[in-house]
């Protein structure tokens, strides 16, 4: 998704999601490529 990352945990779960996921795990790494990706391709998306 583009725009700003908002946490909507506490609407959907009583538990915060980025508190289960362990610090070292995978998923936060690719979760910080991707969202720079999609940075990066800001102006491409604008144009569309």
């Amino acid at each position: 998704m583009r725009g700003t990352d908002e946490t909507s945990g506490s609407l959907f779960s009583d538990v915060d999601l980025a508190e289960r996921i362990p610090a070292r795990h995978p998923l936060r790494n690719i979760r910080r490529v991707v969202n720079d990706a999609l940075v990066s391709m800001n102006v491409e998306f604008d144009r569309l």
